[in-house]
């Protein structure tokens, strides 16, 4: 199995947890605002200094990807690449919107035909969201939607559709189906992280560090000459 530190700065809550053997054994979470620059550093020497105390090596370092927070996004990537590069372990990007449904899927009964719709908050009636089916296949990618509602009605005709994270509850009243269910209290935090970083480590799906991205910066990443990453 492995030890992994994984990083969550996708919204206004900074996360910080450590998994070793599919468990838990280390958890901060702050949600007192978006304030990573000031928390995470410390957040993350705790976790450092928690495993090293107990002689735990890690294999690698999770961050959430996005979507999310341009700014908490940019944090949480630097600190996980830091790391990578001091300790020399491996990267793991981790998708905000599938870290979303991870609690769901563990606490919340849904029907075995049902649909998870992740929302982010944008502006108005805005919400980067995908959609996926139990199995957290994607149904739908990754998508900046205007909603009303139409956003949703081919998927909401056919199955019973769950809407959370930050941005589901505005939306509700737009939507307004008999097939779209709103569960709330669900934020993507560092301890949800655990089995799909897991499952990307044992499927050997890690990322390059010198030249891995936020999703806000993927496009524009990829467009650019290497030598000038390499600066």
């Amino acid at each position: 199995m492995s030890t992994i530190l994984h990083i969550e700065t996708s919204t206004d809550v900074c996360s910080v947890a450590v998994s070793e053997d599919s468990q838990v054994i280390f958890q901060q979470e702050d949600h007192s605002g978006p304030n990573h620059a000031e928390r995470l550093g410390t957040m993350v020497d705790e976790a450092l200094s928690f495993t090293d105390n107990h002689a735990i090596p890690f294999d690698a370092v999770a961050v959430s990807c996005g979507p999310g927070s341009y700014t908490g996004l940019r944090i949480g990537v630097s600190m996980a690449k830091g790391i990578c590069y001091g300790r020399n372990l491996k990267l793991i990007a981790v998708p905000t919107l599938e870290l979303l449904c991870v609690p769901v899927l563990l606490r919340e009964m849904v029907e075995e035909d049902a649909l998870l719709c992740p929302m982010l908050d944008a502006r108005r009636m805005e919400v980067y969201a995908g959609i996926y089916d139990r199995g957290l296949k994607p149904i739908r990618e990754i998508g900046a939607d205007i909603v009303d509602g139409e956003t949703y009605k081919e998927y909401l005709d056919q199955h019973p559709v769950y809407f959370f994270g930050n941005g589901a509850k505005k939306c509700m009243e737009a939507i307004n189906h008999p097939n779209a269910h709103l569960i709330e209290g669900i934020e993507p935090l560092a301890k949800w992280m655990q089995p799909l970083a897991e499952k990307r480590l044992l499927n050997d799906q890690t990322e390059d560090v010198a030249y891995f991205a936020p999703y806000y910066l993927k496009d524009f990443v990829a467009k650019m000459p290497k030598n000038l990453l390499n600066v």
